[in-house]
């Protein structure tokens, strides 16, 4: 039996036969108990309990906290954990208000169920930046809702008011008598109360680790690499499939020679899926040499290229798009401007692959009456659906276990993988897990969409822009992941971050056209924000210099709408911070650009050195958040380093360029990502706030790539208006 089902089951036992009291939603005794997922969080010591101990109806688990009769705490986390660190977040919001000692927390990831539905989406699934925003309320009040319940099971014992007792790590206390008893010993007792349907929370200046610095709960199970990805599962009797896709985007199967395939050791099968031609095997690299030796007829090659992608584009532009934003009449005001006065700029953005740093892969076990999915999703609703599809089965004969996610940025959300893994099991009879190579995710991604921006704004006397317009062209996301949010042939995601801008504009106008590229599409990290925000930071920076204002002071000048007030504070804060008034040296330059996105609001100050032969160094980044309420202080600050490495090689290196209908990059080597010694020093200030939470996890992308093509213009006088960032005759690195 493998490692990481041996650690299941152990959990599955631990978690039911210490399971005392268990608090949230239910939907009924007839959903069965959640097994824990392959790599959930065994911290400390396991809890006690038989293997086989199940639970009685009324503890039916379908929440997210159980206290166990030996104090143990079990936190069912319903997010994917993909590096973020959300996992320990939504422990701290329970663990706050149920007042537990933190060594005695447990976690494991929730089985789909509509119980864990993102309230702010209405799908279970993680993504937006949603995590923290959504669950703030809903995970303090189940920590909330079982302290409360303990409290009155001690209180009761003893015969005194509840209101004379207070929980605190792990205990029950009666002030008056001084008398405490553990969290386990009353479990039973409370597990007999009825369910407050209203209760308190605790005030703010009663917090102890909200707003704090916690340990993340999985950092020393990485760091001793026994963390369990989805890559990592292993079951009985696992078959291990390679598929062999189109080298065009939607090519079809034409024939195929399996001859020499067929015949290679370790292969159980070759057979035709929907994706491609999948190799069945004994094990990965058996399947893989198979996959090899396969000849495939794909018919023509696509003529597709980003070249003639760049042209439509600058067609579409010509023309008026869908209108997603008019104020004033804009047309009108450049109509009249003084040449002197006004600007035009284009932008160009690449196509981006997600490259996370674990290939998409799927294990699946479907049977006549069940089907079994191990998946790193970030969408167990989508894994849900997308097997009962494929298999006809109900939902409740259907289990899904999320596992740790090595990366997600978005790609996760898509079930692709999954369905094939499902097929294949399906086909095999057998379970059979799906892994990607490198290159099968770099060519057959769901892509950042390529995006062309031609802007044009005109200055009044004191400087400022009185009339702007954005015409952006890309391709739909939601088209084809939510349809119903397509209102007027207006995909939201195409703009989100050209409209709705913290500058006081009178007369703006933004449209939108639809590419229709035929390259697949999906989430990105902070998806149409980190396009649009380079095209308006950079432009306001050009707008700037045009009115020969420092680009500080000429935001500044432009954030005067109280609804501006947080951003215009990250700004104050990442100029002070980096020095911005301090002259750097020849070859050197300072950028800014400022961005709200996912209810937070980040600032980023960039400094480059630009060597005579055109390199581009980022030497440092100093960043300013402002997301609310923080939950854990390290989390956010990691989430904002990451944003900012994985922004940079975007806007320095990375693209997916199309040639022949199919994506040209297939590895790290042509696909480049910064480096360890090109990784820029990074500051990250917190800027008070008592505001709601904000997202973390995509906010901080959007102004990086803005930032340095502002510095590299403050050092060498040149604008960059495409991405990568590249100088004019500079050899690439």
């Amino acid at each position: 039996m493998s490692g990481a089902l041996g650690r299941r089951q152990i959990l599955h036992a631990s978690a039911l036969g210490g399971l005392g009291l268990l608090v949230g939603c239910h939907v009924g005794p007839e959903v069965p108990p959640p097994a824990a997922a392959p790599g959930s969080v065994p911290l400390p010591p396991t809890s006690t309990g038989a293997p086989g101990t199940a639970p009685s109806p009324a503890l039916a688990p379908n929440a997210w906290v159980r206290v166990g009769v030996d104090g143990t705490v079990t936190l069912v986390i319903d997010k994917a954990e993909m590096g973020q660190g959300i996992l320990t977040g939504l422990a701290i919001l329970i663990a706050e208000e149920l007042e537990c000692e933190w060594s005695t927390i447990r976690t494991e990831f929730a089985p789909a169920d509509p119980a864990y539905k993102n309230p702010i989406f209405g799908s279970q699934a993680t993504g937006g930046s949603t995590s923290t925003v959504g669950s703030w309320e809903p995970l303090r009040r189940a920590g909330a809702t079982a302290r409360l319940m303990l409290v009155a099971a001690a209180a009761a014992a003893w015969g005194v008011d509840p209101s004379t007792c207070r929980a605190e790590r792990g205990q029950i206390a009666h002030a008056p008598s001084g008398r405490r008893v553990s969290f386990g010993s009353v479990v039973v007792a409370a597990s007999k109360l009825p369910v407050p349907s209203s209760v308190p929370l605790k005030p703010s200046s009663a917090w102890h680790l909200i707003g704090t610095r916690v340990p993340r709960l999985d950092a020393a199970e990485k760091a001793r690499g026994e963390t369990r990805f989805g890559i990592d599962v292993q079951i009985p009797d696992m078959l291990v499939a390679v598929v062999v896709r189109a080298p065009s985007f939607g090519a079809r199967v034409g024939g195929v020679d399996a001859s020499k395939a067929s015949g290679m050791p370790g292969v159980r099968r070759v057979l035709s899926i929907d994706s491609g031609v999948a190799v069945v095997a004994d094990t990965y690299w058996n399947a893989r040499r198979a996959a090899g030796a396969l000849h495939v007829d794909w018919g023509p090659a696509g003529t597709t290229s980003s070249e003639s992608l760049h042209a439509r584009c600058a067609e579409l532009a010509k023309t008026a798009g869908v209108v997603a934003e008019k104020k004033g009449d804009a047309a009108a005001v450049l109509a009249r401007a003084r040449k002197k006065l006004a600007l035009e700029a284009v932008y160009t953005l690449p196509f981006q692959a997600h490259a996370t740093m674990e290939p998409m892969n799927c294990t699946a076990s479907a049977r006549a009456s069940s089907c079994e999915v191990w998946a790193p999703t970030q969408s167990p609703d989508a894994v849900l659906r997308t097997a009962t599809k494929l298999t006809g089965l109900p939902p409740s004969s259907i289990q899904v276990h999320t596992t740790f996610l090595g990366g997600g940025f978005g790609r996760r959300f898509e079930s692709d993988f999954v369905a094939e893994a499902i097929a294949l099991s399906m086909a095999m009879q057998a379970p059979v897990k799906v892994v990607w190579s490198r290159e099968d995710d770099m060519q057959h991604d769901f892509y950042r969409p390529c995006s062309y921006n031609v802007v044009r704004a005109a200055l009044g006397g004191d400087g400022l822009p009185v009339a702007w317009t954005h015409r952006a062209v890309s391709d739909s996301i939601f088209e084809r992941v939510f349809p119903d949010t397509m209102k007027n042939g207006l995909d939201r995601a195409g703009v989100e971050g050209a409209v709705d801008l913290p500058y006081a504009i009178p007369n703006t106008l933004v449209d939108w056209h639809k590419l229709g590229s035929g390259v697949p599409v999906g989430f990105w990290r902070s998806v149409g924000h980190s396009l649009n925000a380079f095209v308006v930071e950079s432009f306001v920076d050009e707008l700037a210099a045009l009115a020969k204002i420092d680009p500080v002071e000429y935001r500044r000048r432009l954030m005067v709408a109280p609804g501006a007030a947080r951003q215009l504070r990250t700004l104050e804060v990442a100029a002070a911070k980096s020095g911005w008034s301090v002259p750097l040296g020849p070859g050197r330059g300072r950028g800014i650009a400022t961005h709200g996105s996912f209810r937070s609001h980040v600032t980023h100050v960039a400094e480059v050195t630009v060597s005579p032969d055109g390199q581009i160094a980022v030497e440092r980044v100093v960043c300013a958040v402002d997301c609310g309420t923080v939950v854990n202080v390290d989390q956010v600050e990691a989430q904002m380093e990451g944003a900012i490495v994985y922004g940079l090689s975007a806007a320095l290196k990375g693209q997916i360029s199309i040639a022949s209908g199919g994506a040209k990059q297939d590895n790290f080597n042509m696909f480049e990502l910064l480096e360890m010694r090109e990784a820029p020093a990074i500051e990250v200030h917190v800027v008070e706030s008592d505001a709601p939470p904000g997202g973390c996890g995509e906010p901080g992308v959007p102004p990086v790539a803005p930032a340095v093509a502002n510095a590299v213009f403050a050092a060498t006088h040149v604008r960059l208006r495409d991405l990568p960032l590249r100088l004019p005759g500079a050899k690439r690195s």
